[in-house]
């Protein structure tokens, strides 16, 4: 299984709104095919492990363990039911590292398999399954996005000269880092200053790797058109107040003034299937997420070697729920989640 859950990892990026999922043949100890889900609209894992599989080993497919890191489908959605692939197959076993909570699966491939005469056993490395397709399952169970909040702070806790000029706190290292968490995540979200003042690209141009989404909030359309978010290179969402419109690559997306705004963004990312968003700022909107308690996970950069007196300071959050720490020369990292 943990073999599965390495191979589902090699999908990340690739296979949303899908899950990551990896599985493996094995005969007698010995693993005879393996496949992981490489690409939205395409075979899933059992089907890539099963055609794998040499053609001297063909007749032990029928005498084999199927190890899977997610409960097999048992709908037709973009291709046929896995489960009805095993069942062909006449796989005997199947170990299922947890169950799917999509609707239209949610245990039906599980009683599917049973129902044909195969042992079934669930549960095993079930917590790094969930931990792995933690985007996937936050979207369907809670019918929002996975909401990940990151900023970059000196070691007095400031983001920012007073002036509001740019200052670059996070090393190089740390920066491929944060491009590689960009790559991660379906969608990434900014406010009006920290668009107006630090002209971000919010682009993975450090790391091989899909560009989110970029989304800014620009209320009142002030932001000028010559900033790196408007170039129409990747899919853009303003979120304003005044129209709904699509221009290139950019859409306009007209919020309503009386509501909680960071809900109906989460609501609108919900709508538009992005499974997952990082928050990179600035103070207020950040603060803002943490307040409503709109979080899964906070992510702070801290260089302990950068002074900034008297600058911008950095959200208030308070926390003990930090799960690790590391460091990348000057920066410390810190990682919390929240708890279910």
């Amino acid at each position: 299984m943990h073999r599965c859950l390495q191979l589902a990892k090699l999908g990340a990026g690739n296979v949303a709104p899908n899950p990551m999922v990896g599985a493996v043949l094995v005969y007698k100890d010995r693993i005879i095919g393996e496949g992981y889900h490489q690409q939205y609209g395409q075979p899933h894992a059992e089907v890539n492990c099963i055609n794998s599989v040499k053609d001297e080993d063909r007749t032990l497919i029928a005498k084999s363990i199927l190890y899977v890191s997610l409960e097999p489908c048992a709908h037709h959605g973009k291709t046929p039911p896995c489960a009805d692939l095993i069942i062909a197959n006449k796989i005997p076993d199947v170990i299922v590292a947890c169950r799917d909570t999509y609707i239209e699966v949610d245990g039906k491939g599980i009683e599917k398999l049973k129902a044909a005469g195969v042992n079934v056993m669930v549960g095993v490395l079930e917590k790094e399954a969930l931990e792995l397709n933690k985007r996937f399952f936050t979207f369907h169970e809670k019918c929002r996005p996975y909401i990940i909040l990151k900023w970059a702070q000196s070691k007095e806790g400031n983001i920012a000269d007073a002036d509001r000029s740019r200052v670059l706190i996070s090393n190089e290292q740390t920066n491929i880092l944060v491009h590689k968490w960009r790559s991660e995540e379906a969608a990434i979200l900014v406010g009006t200053n920290t668009a107006l003042y630090d002209d971000p690209s919010l682009t993975t141009r450090l790391w091989t790797g899909n560009n989110p989404v970029r989304m800014v909030i620009d209320s009142d359309l002030k932001l000028p058109a010559t900033l790196h978010l408007f170039d129409n290179t990747v899919p853009t969402i303003v979120f304003n107040k005044h129209k709904n419109e699509v221009d290139g690559l950019i859409t306009y997306y007209k919020l309503r003034t009386d509501k909680n705004i960071n809900l109906q963004i989460l609501n609108a990312l919900y709508e538009l299937k992005l499974q997952s968003v990082i928050v990179e700022g600035g103070t207020r909107l950040l603060q803002s997420f943490i307040d409503n308690d709109y979080w899964d996970e906070v992510r702070i950069i801290t260089n302990t070697d950068l002074s900034i007196v008297d600058g911008l300071s950095a959200p208030l959050f308070e926390s003990d729920q930090l799960i690790k720490e590391e460091t990348i020369l000057n920066d410390r990292i810190s990682y919390y989640k929240e708890n279910e």
